[in-house]
């Protein structure tokens, strides 16, 4: 065999072996509020599974794993936590504030390593950007539908991070199993 064959035999197994690790999660927020499903989750805005566009950036959504499945537009990857990273592997984008103030939208861009993409989320608890640790994603309180009055809607910012809020504010990660 000849090296070039091996090396990318080599290369594919680790890439392989890597993904392997790599656990597709729903990120939601641990207290249901006025949820008539499964809560909250991190969502895509605009869209649904792989139709949706990641330039709409990130929402609070009803969770979709009531229907057995997390969908590719709620699905994050938690080997990429560790990294200070949300990434959303099938679009192949990660969350990226738009400013580090109160009030910052949270959207979605190619991935960049840059410190507007870097936020600290160890799988539960409060999510919050590297750069300024006294702001969490935060869902907003007003509830809108979607496509249907079970398909739920908040607006996702940056908001300082506050025990009182401490319902809009604290997530975690499941499977669909």
């Amino acid at each position: 065999m000849n090296k070039k064959y091996i090396s990318t035999l080599s290369i594919l197994s680790v890439m392989t072996a890597c993904s392997l690790n790599a656990e597709g999660v729903e990120v939601y927020l641990t207290d249901k509020l006025d949820s008539t499903q499964n809560g909250y989750c991190l969502d895509i805005a605009g869209g649904k599974g792989a139709s949706a566009n990641p330039a709409n950036g990130l929402q609070g959504h009803t969770c979709y794993s009531p229907l057995g499945e997390i969908l590719v537009d709620q699905t994050f990857d938690t080997e990429k936590f560790k990294e200070n990273v949300l990434y959303m592997p099938e679009f192949n984008v990660c969350a990226e504030a738009s400013s580090v103030k109160a009030g910052a939208s949270v959207g979605l861009s190619s991935c960049s390593g840059s410190d507007a993409q870097a936020f600290i989320f160890s799988g539960e608890g409060m999510i919050k950007p590297a750069s300024n640790t006294n702001l969490c994603v935060t869902l907003g309180e007003d509830t809108r539908s979607g496509r249907s009055s079970t398909n739920q809607i908040k607006v996702l910012t940056l908001e300082t991070c506050d025990a009182s809020r401490a319902a809009y504010q604290n997530w975690a990660t499941r499977t669909s199993s």
